[in-house]
């Protein structure tokens, strides 16, 4: 389990390295201006964080009233990258799936 989330998290940095390489021409702001930016303007304040490699950390902002959902990394400098946003965001708490012990 623990080769499947270091593999997870590598892709994951992977990906989001880049994807913050391309955005970083339009869509990067100090972390502040990003933060404020989507509390005025969306409603949607912090809802998930997670350390990425080098440093990076990856969250996601969301609004409990219109189910609008930002995800950000920022960059140890301090700026801060749109990665994704959409609608509908849910918070959900699912069990892990019963492991199958017939090995």
């Amino acid at each position: 389990m623990k080769k499947t989330l270091l593999k997870l998290s590598a892709g994951l940095a992977l990906v989001l390295t880049t994807q913050m390489a391309a955005a970083q021409s339009q869509n990067c702001a100090p972390r502040d201006m990003v933060v404020q930016r989507l509390a005025e303007k969306y409603g949607e304040s912090r809802q998930s964080i997670g350390m990425g490699q080098q440093g990076m950390v990856m969250e996601t902002f969301a609004s409990d009233e219109t189910g609008s959902w930002t995800i950000t990394v920022t960059n140890p400098n301090g700026m801060t990258c749109l990665v994704a946003s959409g609608q509908s965001y849910e918070i959900l708490a699912e069990a892990l799936p019963v492991m199958d012990t017939d090995a």
